[in-house]
């Protein structure tokens, strides 16, 4: 059973990585490939180590964050460097149809620590939330900042997330809300499993700790714009403060419209919205060709850098849980652990 569930996240993987070689052979067509390949030869290629240091301290405060979530729903029995492999094996599922290969952090972390899924889903879930806070947030100040474009949507996006997310600290209301659903035949038999998700979901995104993770991931994703503001600097661009605003609102722009779109790590979706912003808002304006390079190196920087992270750390990771599994069989099977299921009218009590 566990292996089959490993084989359907890899057969997930493997569809996201033919659909990135057909994404990249159709910007190399639209771009011209001749000039394509012209604009990527005058890169300064002695950039790519600062490139990928900003985007490894991307990954680094989002492990902060991770760790947080975790600890605020009480996973505390794991390791750290088991927390980081199943962190970074969570980006060899970013080429998933709406990330939802994702959810695998939440299946290894029920390996690692016996945690229902139903507890971490949520984990998974609140670090897609606030990165698209971050993103909504960065873009927006870009926006003001000299782009002078787009505002309105970004604004309603922002609205949107944090009135969903107002939505979950609404305590009498959900669980008023969650009772009613738990009448429901399909739902009942899961009626354990609602309430595990609900309360995840309302310990993480209590406000103060909501403004500790937003703060984080407005910091972290800066850092990866910070990477497309370098990459269009070493294509022979200065590095402006307009430059810097136009990287910043095309990066982050296009992975809200990549998660938007629900495609396989946004592909096709980030890619033509990176290089169009690219080249509507630049000034001078950017040939296709430079537009279409910068595309590919910041993807490549961080979408396929992080997947083969991903990969690296999901492998690690099978190995270790292998090895703890055969201690664990060795020495013989441990009592069992019953949890209570919480009810309707547990959560009530809780709550007064």
């Amino acid at each position: 059973m566990e292996q089959s569930v490993i084989d359907r996240y890899w057969r997930h993987l493997l569809a996201g990585l033919a659909i990135g070689i057909l994404v990249v052979f159709v910007l190399a067509v639209i771009a011209d490939g001749r000039r394509l390949a012209s604009s990527l030869a005058r890169f300064e290629w002695t950039l790519v180590p600062l490139i990928l240091a900003l985007t490894v301290f991307n990954y680094a405060l989002r492990f902060i964050k991770w760790q947080l979530f975790l600890r605020w729903i009480g996973v505390h029995q794991l390791s750290h460097a088991v927390s980081l492999g199943i962190f970074l094996a969570g980006f060899a599922m970013t080429i998933t149809p709406g990330k939802v290969g994702e959810f695998l952090k939440s299946y290894l972390l029920r390996r690692a620590t016996g945690t229902p899924v139903a507890t971490t889903a949520p984990v998974v879930l609140a670090e897609r939330l606030t990165d698209g806070l971050a993103m909504a947030i960065l873009a927006l100040l870009s926006a003001f900042a000299g782009i002078q474009a787009g505002w309105a949507g970004l604004a309603l996006v922002l609205l949107l997330l944090l009135g969903g997310i107002s939505l979950i600290q609404q305590r009498r209301m959900m669980l008023a809300f969650l009772r009613w659903c738990t009448r429901l035949p399909l739902v009942r038999r899961q009626a354990g499993a609602v309430y595990e998700l609900y309360n995840s979901s309302y310990e993480l995104f209590r406000p103060r700790r909501l403004a500790v993770v937003t703060v984080l991931s407005v910091v972290s994703w800066f850092g990866e714009c910070l990477a497309l503001w370098v990459i269009l600097h070493g294509l022979g661009l200065p590095p402006t403060r307009e430059l810097l605003a136009l990287s910043i609102f095309s990066l982050s722009t296009a992975s809200i419209a990549g998660a938007l779109s629900l495609l396989p790590g946004g592909l096709g979706a980030a890619e033509a919205s990176i290089t169009g912003i690219l080249l509507l808002f630049s000034q001078p304006r950017l040939s296709p060709a430079t537009a279409a390079a910068a595309t590919l190196l910041i993807r490549f920087a961080t979408l396929w850098f992080g997947v083969g992270l991903g990969l690296i750390g999901l492998l690690w990771v099978q190995q270790r849980l292998e090895r703890l599994g055969a201690v664990e069989r060795a020495a013989g099977p441990s009592p069992p652990v019953t949890r209570q299921p919480a009810t309707g009218q547990h959560e009530g009590r809780r709550e007064r």
